[in-house]
């Protein structure tokens, strides 16, 4: 299939999509928008029962708080023992304390606490007896002024629970509308058993309102359920007392969770928990969101159009303009191979692009032209070099061992000095091949160190002191090989060597979990400018007139440890010159 049929093909596959899209989008646009409408409400939903819940949590502790005060614990109505100036002043405590928690300390809604207490014996006949929805207050009643929800209460033996009270007290008694939701808990004695009497918490429903008046739908309705779908209260006045829900809506075992159904006029999002027996409904119209709808199926035709218009301007723009210059590159890609001469880039009066492009690919090929050469010429240096590193591995192996030889004979011939100064060369010419490894341990370091540090007492007659101080367990530590020597031979040039036996040279070190320092000290008493040296291990072109080998070393430090480790000198404490190694605490690996 050549060029031209693939562009016809393809934008067939464009255009014919795009028209099968637009009518299946026609048809699943409106269930497309309930479903993410009733996924916004999911979350709305979860929002308003938490912040429901968080008030109604809110009352459960206030009630726990009111069930331990001493003075509701002590209140006895069938008591003989009390006077009832006594009484009086027990009753206007209590309804003090219950106005109290009655007050609202921010704008919402006020809850009211009032205490219901059985007093069979008329003991608190002075208190009266007017409980209202807006009201707070302790109330005593005989059995004919029993409210009816009283033994319900008492039953639950101090659970607490929601309840749609129609009368505080008994009709005949009642003040008004005494409608209301209420929080009724029985209050327990701690120290005897029996009750007390019940704690009713009332005008939730106004506090809950204002919870789903925070909530915005179109033409909704919102409905605060117990489990048997009895409205506790909604955001609408006139309402029946039952919520009807679609069977779907049927909860099953579930104890805690959102369920949502869309039937063909409503969507009903419920938030449910089977342990606290409530419902937060959401009953929104389908009719309300397809008016959104048809905005949106008029914005999908216009964005159809556009698209098959840009669509067509784009093909013809890319046959004429693009395809001819793309199959001259392609000519040549398919006909180039590395090493070839690369013909001259063609020209175009354009600068877009397939000019970058072609631009591109040409050089590209000469720079591969470029690269198949030097990589020629990088193989056999790199021959070369494997050779010239062979040649120069022999010199020091071919030393090392006639220092041995030369050490066995020496000591055949009783020569015990040069024995013991061939010896320790010999040890330095073997911990410097390390077999090839660049870290070696802080033990074979310190061997290293040693071995020089006796050639050099034997050169100067032992008129300095050397003393080592390692602790054992930084032994197995790794360091870049031969640190140590260059700072111990800085030290004895200029420290300790015209001191004569004045003269010591400190080797130490200290560590943590992550660190080790190594220190090498001596008490010379020649100045020293230090701010120079530490400029001189930093510096990128220092001045070689100063000298390499305590740069080598930082560098070397840096280059195996990272920017954070190196060398640096100090003035040591009581005169002379400190040198500190920073390294990480790293043990021996293979290399």
């Amino acid at each position: 299939m050549n060029v031209k049929q693939q562009l016809f093909l393809l934008f067939l596959v464009i255009i014919i999509p795009l028209l099968v899209l637009n009518a299946y989008g026609n048809f699943r646009a409106d269930q497309i928008l309930k479903r993410h409408v009733t996924n916004a409400y999911i979350e709305l939903n979860k929002q308003n029962f938490r912040l429901i819940n968080r008030d109604i949590e809110a009352v459960n502790k206030v009630t726990s708080t009111v069930f331990q005060n001493s003075l509701l614990q002590q209140l006895n109505p069938v008591s003989t023992g009390e006077t009832v100036l006594e009484r009086v002043k027990n009753y206007e405590k209590l309804e003090d304390l219950l106005t109290n928690y009655s007050q609202e300390t921010d704008e919402r809604e006020p809850l009211y606490y009032s205490l219901y207490v059985y007093d069979p014996k008329n003991t608190y006949f002075f208190a009266p007896y007017y409980p209202g929805k807006r009201t707070s207050g302790v109330y005593f009643f005989s059995e004919q002024e029993k409210p009816d929800w009283f033994d319900e209460a008492v039953a639950k033996k101090g659970k607490g629970y929601l309840r749609l009270v129609e009368h505080l007290s008994p009709p005949s008694k009642g003040q008004g509308d005494q409608r209301t939701l209420a929080y009724i808990r029985a209050i327990n004695n701690i120290y005897k058993n029996g009750t007390i009497g019940v704690l009713v918490v009332t005008n939730l429903d106004g506090r809950i309102g204002e919870s789903l008046q925070t909530v915005s739908l179109p033409e909704g309705e919102l409905y605060f359920t117990d489990f048997e779908n009895r409205i506790l209260t909604a955001r609408t006045k006139d309402h029946s007392a039952i919520l009807e829900l679609p069977p779907e809506a049927e909860i099953g075992d579930s104890a805690i969770g959102v369920k949502d159904i869309i039937t063909d006029k409503f969507i009903y999002v419920i938030n449910y928990n089977r342990v606290l027996q409530q419902k937060l409904v959401y009953k929104v119209p389908v009719q309300a969101l397809l008016q959104q709808q048809n905005e949106i199926k008029q914005v999908i035709q216009l964005i159809s159009v556009v698209f098959f218009a840009g669509s067509l301007i784009f093909m013809l723009y890319f046959w004429r303009s693009l395809m001819t210059p793309i199959q001259k590159l392609v000519y040549f890609v398919r006909r180039y191979e590395p090493g070839n001469v690369v013909p001259e880039t063609p020209r175009r009066n354009k600068n877009d692009e397939i000019s970058v492009l072609m631009s591109t690919i040409y050089d590209m090929a000469r720079r591969l032209n470029d690269l198949v050469h030097y990589k020629y010429t990088m193989d056999l240096k790199q021959k070369e070099s494997q050779l010239q590193i062979l040649y120069q591995q022999i010199n020091p192996h071919l030393l090392y061992n006639t220092l041995e030889s030369i050490y066995w004979k020496s000591s055949m011939e009783g020569n015990h000095v040069s024995t013991e100064m061939i010896k320790e060369l010999s040890k330095l010419m073997k911990i410097s091949l390390s077999r090839g490894r660049e870290l070696i341990t802080l033990e074979e370091e310190l061997e290293h160190a040693s071995a020089y540090i006796k050639l050099q007492q034997h050169r100067y007659d032992y008129q300095f002191r050397v003393l080592i101080n390692i602790p054992e367990d930084l032994l197995p530590v790794v360091i870049p090989k031969i640190s140590l020597q260059p700072l111990i031979e800085n030290g004895i040039i200029h420290g300790v060597r015209h001191m004569g036996e004045d003269g010591e040279i400190g080797i130490s070190a200290q560590g943590d979990e992550e660190n080790i320092y190594l220190y090498i000290e001596d008490n010379g008493y020649k100045p020293v400018d230090y701010d120079m040296i530490n400029r001189l291990l930093e510096e990128e072109s220092p001045n070689p007139a100063f000298g390499y080998g305590i740069r080598n070393i930082h560098q070397r430090i840096r280059l195996h440890f990272g920017p954070g480790y190196g060398l640096s000198y100090a003035e040591r404490q009581g005169g002379g010159t400190k040198a500190t190694l920073h390294l990480p605490r790293s043990l021996q690996s293979e290399e």
